[in-house]
């Protein structure tokens, strides 16, 4: 994994990076010990191979710090989530995907 540097704009309530002088962000709203991650907007266009995986295992490592649980309802991450079995236990407890 490439990590990708990741700045957490809480007014905007997004996960955001800068990648080939374009905004990448992850969306997000937090309720209690947990982030649900709404929306993935990747601009079009970027060349860099794997970015997105990349961008998501670098938020997840962040939130994963931050010892707090994760909601994707974002169908890209969600898919990720399937895919990258690894960071099944930063689900809450009954989410299943």
């Amino acid at each position: 994994m490439n990590a990708v540097e990741i700045k957490d704009n809480s007014f905007l309530r997004q996960f955001e990076t800068s990648v080939e002088g374009q905004l990448a962000k992850i969306e997000y709203s937090s309720q209690e010990r947990k982030v649900f991650l709404t929306k993935l907007v990747i601009p079009e266009g970027i060349t860099k191979t794997d970015f997105k995986e990349d961008f998501i295992k670098s938020v997840l490592h962040h939130i994963q710090d931050q010892n707090l649980r994760v909601v994707p309802t974002s169908p890209q991450i969600a898919g990720f989530l399937r895919k990258n079995r690894q960071y099944k236990e930063m689900l809450p407890v009954g989410i299943r995907i």
